[in-house]
């Protein structure tokens, strides 16, 4: 992770870790890792191993921390004293690189799979429940994922609430579609679905 050096820097006041994973996509997608307009989630791996992520930082910058003359300022930074851009320029990011292999790989093997996995099942349940009942595209995915929540049923509150229009045999319906669909476990959880 070469631009891990980006972090140790520290240029900005806020967002140094943000703009690190940026740099990490960016890389990718300029090297054509991804096909173009598509974004490798590697970031939510890495998010998911955060302490892995500071261990792998901190492997070097502990090291560093003797080295470097600091006080601080007013606006709650710190002012470097003494000469260190040779500390970032040229140093041994093995580490780095395969704490990033592993996300990488991670991303691969099983987030990739299981997302297309996950919208797979969404597509044929959208489809499916659309030929059954008429419904806005924002409440076929709010159905899906309650059924996701809560085991492949509908509860009586969102029955209530946001699906009173749907009758007791569309319910049992729909409950019956997603069990035949019912995505892989944990599928899709990790990206906020």
């Amino acid at each position: 992770m070469p631009s891990s050096g980006f972090v140790y820097s520290h240029p900005l006041e806020d967002g140094n870790g943000r703009l690190h994973r940026y740099m990490i996509h960016h890389v990718l997608a300029e090297r054509g890792f991804n096909p173009s307009g598509l974004v490798f989630p590697v970031s939510a791996v890495i998010l998911e191993r955060i302490d892995d992520y500071r261990r792998a930082l901190e492997s070097y910058s502990r090291r560093l921390l003797p080295l470097i003359h600091w006080r601080p300022t007013d606006r709650g930074n710190i002012e470097v004293l003494n000469e260190t851009a040779d500390y970032y320029r040229f140093f041994d990011a093995t580490l780095q690189a395969e704490f990033l292999f592993a996300c990488i790989a991670h991303t691969v093997e099983f987030d990739l799979p299981m997302e297309t996995a996950f919208l797979k099942c969404y597509d044929q349940f959208k489809k499916r429940v659309s030929g059954l009942v008429d419904m806005p595209d924002r409440l076929t995915d709010l159905l899906f994922r309650f059924l996701c929540q809560n085991d492949g049923l509908l509860s009586r509150r969102a029955r209530e609430r946001g699906f009173a229009g749907l009758t007791g045999q569309e319910v049992n319906e729909i409950e019956a579609i997603y069990s035949e669909i019912r995505p892989m476990p944990d599928a899709g959880q990790s990206r906020g679905r």
